[in-house]
């Protein structure tokens, strides 16, 4: 079995490698191929090294081979599972999404948006000439979407090309490990029923073996402390109201959408003081790829869980384990609604709970949304969809319309002056738009 990484010189990759090593027996990859572009083959030399001695240290040289490369097209056939963990511009390119919206009196985020539009415009048409290349060299793979914002991009794969695609992010088993440590559980003992879109999920259920503890959840002060997260200036009790009120928890994400003031006053106070979560992951992979590039370390370092991304390799393996003839398993996933959510389209891609057996990937249907989110759901998905076309037609007056249907622009005063801003930034990886 054939693995290929496109991004492969992420300081995320030794995460992944360690998750297939671990579950080697019942997932026995035989190949794992990472790619990356010539900007980024200084750290996927690092990666790769590392990632041999990992393998040597687990005992699996020569049942398990590694490779690395800078031609895609190479690397693909073969493939049974290809992961895109790319991103476009690098981390520089991740700052810029991060501050640029802040003169415009508006959040900036790497995923939620102005900054999640500017990369979705960045990484949409990269994501289909991946699927093009996936057509014509491993037309039966599948292909696992981490690219952010992997919502947008995992539906922009879909409606645009024939791969099989899906997409996944790691903070609904986040959130599982979370509540469990709250009511102090194993995890495995709790059932969490999604709705949504990627990054703007709502858990509206609570199972403990079968007996609903949603209200205690809801109600308990660490619960509300998780969400509020690295927002302070968020009062606890604020949160436990809104949370009690919504009757659901929310993505953490939805704490830009819900305090917009507040966590708008904490970006820019952390700008002003020369911070952001981009310089500091660039601190981080910098020590990273230093333990990387030793010889003498064979073993993840614990600085990788200060990365972000956790459960990453946990998420990415039991999809593919179960792909690959494991199920029936139930994983909570970014799939084509069809008629799951009736209050969204068809095509449109949400995040929910699926089944999977048989290499099919059926989602359950969580039915309507709750009336207290629908317009917020139904806003960003119409949001999402012009993003899209925008991407892939390098059309200005889609682009237009997606920003002023973002909740979080607030204004068609802003819109023009915020896009011609994001489009000036981002020209080098933005040719559709001429």
């Amino acid at each position: 079995m054939k693995i290929v990484v496109i991004g492969g010189g992420s300081s995320y990759t030794p995460e992944l490698v360690g998750g297939i090593l671990e579950h080697h027996r019942s997932f026995p990859v035989s190949q794992i191929c990472l790619v990356d572009v010539t900007d980024g083959a200084a750290k996927q030399e690092a990666v790769a090294g590392f990632c041999r001695r990992m393998i040597r240290k687990a005992g699996l040289e020569g049942k398990i081979s590694l490779t690395a490369t800078l031609d895609r097209r190479a690397a693909l056939p073969g493939a049974a599972f290809v992961i895109s963990q790319f991103r476009a511009g690098g981390m520089a390119a991740r700052e810029k999404d991060e501050l640029l919206p802040l003169p415009h009196g508006i959040v900036g985020q790497e995923t939620t948006g102005p900054g999640g539009f500017a990369a979705a415009l960045r990484h949409i048409p990269a994501a289909l000439e991946l699927a093009a290349d996936m057509e014509r060299l491993c037309p039966e793979a599948f292909l696992i979407n981490f690219t952010n914002p992997s919502g947008i991009v995992t539906e922009a794969l879909q409606r645009r090309s024939r791969v099989k695609c899906i997409g996944l992010c790691n903070i609904p088993l986040t959130m599982q490990r979370v509540l469990a440590a709250i009511l102090n559980v194993a995890p495995e003992r709790l059932e969490l029923a999604f709705t949504g879109l990627n990054h703007l999920s709502f858990v509206t259920r609570v199972l403990l073996d079968g007996r609903d503890v949603t209200a205690e959840i809801l109600s308990a002060p660490e619960t509300a402390l998780f969400w509020i997260g690295d927002f302070p200036e968020i009062g606890l009790e604020e949160a436990r109201h809104l949370l009690r009120a919504l009757g659901a928890l929310p993505s953490p994400y939805l704490l830009y959408y819900y305090f917009p003031r507040q966590t708008f006053a904490a970006a820019k106070r952390r700008a002003e003081e020369g911070k952001n979560r981009a310089r500091e992951v660039m601190a981080i992979e910098e020590e990273l790829f230093q333990l990387y590039r030793d010889p003498q370390v064979d073993e993840k370092p614990a600085l990788l869980s200060r990365r972000g991304g956790a459960f990453y390799s946990e998420a990415a393996v039991s999809l593919m384990r179960a792909l690959c003839g494991g199920g029936p398993a139930r994983q909570v996933l970014n799939v084509q609604n069809g008629s799951a959510i009736p209050d969204l389209p068809p095509e449109a891609v949400i995040e929910t709970n699926c089944l999977i057996e048989g290499g099919a990937i059926r989602p359950f249907s969580p039915g309507p949304l709750p009336a207290a989110f629908r317009g917020l759901v139904q806003q960003v998905k119409a949001y999402e969809q012009l993003t899209v076309e925008a991407a892939v037609k390098g059309d200005k007056g889609a682009a237009y319309l997606a920003l002023l249907n973002h909740p979080l622009v607030g204004g068609a005063d802003r819109v023009r002056a915020l896009l011609d801003n994001i489009l000036r930034e981002n020209a080098p990886w933005l040719p559709q738009f001429g």
